[in-house]
Parts: C-alpha cells; sequence; structure tokens
C-alpha cells in the first residue's frame, strides 16, 4: 500500500496546496520590500531589520509547529486537518499585509511588524504540515518526487501568475493603497479555496516501521542533528531560499532602474519561470535515472553558467532574458529534488535513530524558506541603504545602482558555489532503497 502508484487527481490535488501558499508567500518576496519603501514610505533600512527580524523569529516558531503536527491526531490524519483549520486564517492574513491603514510613522512599522509575524506564523503552520503529507501520502522515493513535481509546477505557476498579474491588479483597483488591498483580497480568497481542495483530494497512507509513542520534543530535536542528511538538505534549503528571496526582491528594483521600466518585472518573470515551468514536466525521468542529488548538481551548474552569461552585459536586455532561460533550465531539477530529498532523510533519520518524526524533519524545509527569505529580503534592504537608496525617486545614486547590479548579478554566482558544496557529500540516493528494506522488514517481525 506505502509504494501503490499515486493517481493523477491526488498528485494534483497535493499541488495545488503551493500554489496557494504562492499567492501570499511570492507576493511578499517579490512586491513586499517595494510596498514598504515605495507605497507605504518606510526607509530601506527598516525594511531590510524588519524582513530579516520576522522571518529569522518566525522560523524557530517551524520547529515547535513541526513537533505540534507529529503529536497530531485526528479522523483526517496527522497533516491534513491542518490545511482545513488554517485555510481562511492564511487567506485573511495575506490582506491585512498588504493593507497600510494612516497610523503615523511609529504605528505604521508596529503594524508592518504585527501582519508580517502573523503572516508567517500561518504560513508555518499550514505549510509544514503540507510538507509532511508528501512522506505521508507515500513511501516509494520516485512517487514523492513525482509529488514535489507537481508541487514545484504549481508553485511556478503561482509565481508566474503573481510576477505577471500583481501589478495590472492594482491598477485595475485604482493603484496606491486601496489597488494593493483589493489586489490581495482576490488572492487570499483564491489560496483560502485551493488550501481547502488539496485538504479533499489526499490521503495519508504511512504509518511508522514500529509502533511508538509520542517522541518527545527533547529527543526527536537531538535526533534531527544525528541525521547527517537532515543537516545536508536542511542547509541547501535555507541557500536556495536566501537566493530566490534576494532574486525575487531585487526584480523590481532591477527593472525600474537598470532595465529603466518597471514594467519589465512581468518580463523578468515569465522569463524566469516559463522554461522552469516546461523542465518540470519532462525531468522526471532524469531524476528517476540519475538520481535527485545528481540531477540537483547539474541544475547547478548551469544555473551558474546563466549567471556567468549575465556578467557579459548586465544592462542588454537580449543578454538577461538568453541568461534567465540559462538560468531558469539549471533550475529545473533543483526545483523538483530538493523537498523530496528532504522526505528521503525522514526515512535515514528513522533508520539511523528508531525514531520517526516528520514534522520536525519538514520543519527544516520552513525554517529553511522563512530564515532564507528572511536574510535574502534584509539583504536587499540593506544593500539598498548602504547605496543611499531612497523611494519614490526618479533616479538613484551609482552607489545603490551598483547594489542592485550586484543583487541581481554577482551574489547568485557565489550562493550556487555554496550550494554546490553543501549537495556533493550527499549519498542518500544510492543508501535509500536499503534503508527502506531494512525499515520494511522491521515491520514484520
Amino acid at each position: 500500500m506505502e509504494t501503490e502508484k499515486i493517481k493523477f487527481g491526488e498528485k494534483l490535488g497535493y499541488g495545488v496546496g503551493d500554489l496557494a501558499s504562492n499567492f501570499i508567500w511570492t507576493a511578499a518576496g517579490m512586491f513586499l520590500t517595494f510596498f514598504y519603501t515605495d507605497i507605504v514610505g518606510n526607509s530601506a533600512a527598516a525594511v531590510g531589520t524588519l524582513l530579516l527580524v520576522a522571518r529569522v523569529f518566525d522560523a524557530f516558531i517551524d520547529i515547535g509547529v513541526g513537533a505540534i503536527v507529529d503529536k497530531t491526531k485526528s479522523k483526517h490524519g496527522k497533516a491534513r486537518p491542518w490545511l482545513l483549520w488554517l485555510a481562511i486564517p492564511f487567506g485573511i492574513s495575506g490582506v491585512l499585509l498588504f493593507s497600510a491603514p494612516n497610523l503615523g510613522s511609529v504605528g505604521t512599522l508596529i503594524y508592518a511588524y504585527a501582519t508580517y509575524l502573523l503572516v508567517n506564523i500561518i504560513y508555518s503552520a499550514v505549510n509544514v504540515p503540507y510538507g509532511v503529507l508528501n512522506s505521508m501520502i507515500t513511501q516509494d522515493s520516485y512517487q514523492r518526487s513525482l509529488l514535489n513535481i507537481f508541487r514545484t509546477l504549481c508553485a511556478m505557476i503561482g509565481t508566474l501568475l503573481v510576477s505577471t498579474m500583481t501589478l495590472p491588479l492594482v491598477d485595475s483597483f485604482g493603484g496606491g493603497k486601496s489597488g494593493w488591498f483589493g489586489t490581495f483580497v482576490v488572492y487570499g480568497s483564491i489560496a483560502t479555496v485551493l488550501f481547502l481542495i488539496t485538504f479533499r483530494s489526499t490521503k495519508e497512507r504511512v504509518k511508522p516501521s514500529v509502533v511508538q509513542k509520542d517522541i518527545p520534543f527533547k529527543r526527536g530535536f537531538k535526533a534531527l542533528f544525528r541525521n547527517k542528511y537532515w543537516i545536508m538538505i536542511a542547509l541547501f534549503i535555507l541557500v536556495s531560499n536566501i537566493s530566490v528571496a534576494v532574486g525575487n526582491a531585487v526584480g523590481i528594483f532591477y527593472a525600474q532602474y537598470i532595465l529603466h521600466n518597471k514594467d519589465l518585472v512581468g518580463l523578468l518573470g515569465i522569463i524566469s519561470i516559463v522554461p522552469l515551468l516546461i523542465g518540470l514536466l519532462f525531468v522526471a525521468p532524469i531524476i528517476k535515472k540519475f538520481g535527485k542529488r545528481n540531477s540537483a548538481i547539474s541544475g547547478l551548474i548551469i544555473s551558474a553558467l546563466g549567471s556567468i552569461t549575465l556578467m557579459t552585459d548586465p544592462t542588454n536586455l537580449t543578454i538577461l532574458i538568453i541568461a534567465s532561460i540559462i538560468k531558469s533550465i539549471g533550475a529545473v531539477p533543483i526545483a523538483a529534488s530538493s523537498f523530496a530529498m528532504l522526505a528521503d532523510t525522514i526515512e535515514y533519520g528513522e533508520w539511523k535513530t528508531g525514531m520517526r518524526s516528520e514534522g520536525l524533519v519538514y520543519s527544516a524545509g520552513s525554517f529553511g524558506a522563512k530564515a532564507g527569505s528572511g536574510i535574502g529580503a534584509a539583504i536587499v534592504g540593506w544593500l539598498l541603504a548602504l547605496g543611499g537608496y531612497v523611494g519614490g525617486q526618479e533616479t538613484i545614486s551609482a552607489a545603490a545602482t551598483n547594489a542592485i547590479q550586484f543583487m541581481y548579478v554577482y551574489l547568485p554566482i557565489i550562493l550556487t558555489l555554496v550550494l554546490l558544496v553543501t549537495l556533493i557529500p550527499y549519498k542518500l540516493d544510492k543508501e535509500y532503497p536499503q534503508i527502506v528494506e531494512d525499515l520494511n522488514n522491521a515491520k514484520k517481525v
């Protein structure tokens, strides 16, 4: 039963959960720095600090959420009920995030902290169990990869929709603060419905190899650090999200001040995502043949070549398009593999320590997304401030221009090298079949 083929409807139903997340999460990553600086009027330095403090603080909440998910018992399972409970609160929190009541400079900043923390906390409470659900649907490594591909496809569709629709929607709702509020009423409503679809269309099947009592948090947390592959993938997800967050947050500034056309942010989104979407349709056989780790390493090398291409002339739109397509192709196996690799570390941890704790293991994914996106967004805010950037100006200083170019062109190369070093020692693809066999034998004893 644990290795049965998962039907298309369940794979798609699982995937649209990440589409739901990205209507709020990706929008925050792409536009929140711009919203806070150019619409609300906060300083870039204050925004950078806000994004770092809120996300890194909240990233630790993910670990607590993971522990709670491990102890969850309901007629719907341990992961699925969280999607039901938090679908509506998640949608509402996104609307509040892009609301900007007139509270004065201090009050506005306090409101930003409060709503941003709220979004992050609710995102943790829905996204950690959503990630856990992958490992609960099936124990088959390849089926998990397919589920992750559906998840990533839907996430990329969400990113594409958000990057191309947001500014036109804001304008259609009248622009300014009211335009952003109206746009996120739409996004929040869609996210709510999609999470409910995921809840209805999925099923939890996988059970521990041996019947176990609730694992005390302290024991479970210590066990994580005996799981070397979990440490590798947690670090990989963290650095990946730093890179993605920097690219998302700086994109609108790159379009406005380097390419001198803010509306090109939609084009940047399309050329970054469409090749990735197409690639995800064909990547499964590659992962099956070469393994998740080898496929991801190949993708990192291709992505680095894309960034090097952009170095030749960062202001040339044609070169930017070519470089973005190359980087997007490189991102295909990385996006398809990362959370599937994280799921495989659950079995390794169970085999290594005798304890199975899906929630704690998967909290690494959400922790990496939170802390990574917080660090990435903070880097953008701080480097903009270091360059003397002031929101709402027609022209900016040479130092601010250089900061934007560094973040968009050169920093991704540095982070890609870090990811390569992190992934090279990962050998679980080869060890996994024997580990699952050992666990299944333990069930029969």
